[in-house]
């Protein structure tokens, strides 16, 4: 883990509490499993709230955008859900994966 990925841990659970603390819905993405090549690694978190504005990293190219996509469901039905994208995947082409890794992101409600 380098120092910019130690640091930007506690930074995206402080954005997740100043906006909880600010009254927006947030979701938070953690990947929780990677194999292969990744461009983050476990532990690495995303916040996302209602509106689409999100902080941190899980991944690079359009996997963000998927899971900011699947954050704002889980943002509205309070249920979380377990993301996978990768080789195998008919996605991983289109969500920027084509390094031949795959990951694994936990989605979950902040309240």
């Amino acid at each position: 883990m380098t120092a910019t990925e130690t640091t930007s841990i506690p930074d995206v659970l402080k954005t997740a509490e100043s906006w909880r603390g600010a009254g927006r819905s947030v979701a938070l993405a953690t990947v929780v499993e990677t194999w292969g090549s990744a461009p983050r690694p476990v532990g690495s978190h995303l916040v996302i709230d209602a509106e689409g504005n999100f902080e941190g990293s899980v991944s690079g190219g359009c996997v963000e955008g998927a899971v900011v996509s699947e954050a704002i469901d889980v943002i509205e039905t309070g249920k979380p859900t377990t993301l996978e994208f990768g080789v195998a995947d008919e996605t991983a082409w289109r969500v920027g994966l084509s390094c031949g890794g795959r990951i694994r992101v936990y989605v979950e409600p902040v309240s």
